[in-house]
């Protein structure tokens, strides 16, 4: 019998970007020890993203994330883990606070489609 693949319900709110940025995490382990990590995301969306990270974290725990290119800080919660082919912890995350520019970046809505710009016909005549 054959595997049967099974996509899910897409159920982003915004649009998601592969972008690099430098991140600084810091919280508490679920042993109530202070990390602070520094680390650089996998990709962004207007309520959260997704980064390698080196720290023990669970669902549902809450860290602080500061970007490094503007220092704003901003509270996120952990949405789910996953093991990366590096050894690092896959870490997708969303802010927990009202809504936020973290990333300083427009994103559009998911079942938004993209404008078609048509180029103007452009006819020359050589004589």
């Amino acid at each position: 019998m054959g595997i049967l693949h099974f996509r899910s319900v897409e159920r982003r709110r915004t649009a998601r970007v592969a972008l690099s940025m430098r991140l600084l995490v810091s919280g508490h382990t679920e042993t109530r020890e202070q990390f602070s990590v520094k680390t650089r995301s996998l990709s962004v969306s207007g309520h959260g993203g997704l980064m390698a990270l080196d720290a023990t974290v669970v669902v549902g725990q809450t860290f602080q994330l500061v970007n490094e290119n503007n220092q704003q800080k901003a509270e996120c919660k952990v949405v789910s883990l996953r093991r990366g082919r590096d050894g690092k912890t896959n870490v997708a995350f969303e802010f927990v606070g009202p809504e936020v520019n973290f990333w300083n970046m427009h994103f559009p809505a998911v079942e938004m489609k993209p404008l078609r710009r048509t180029a103007p016909l452009r006819i020359s005549v050589c004589d």
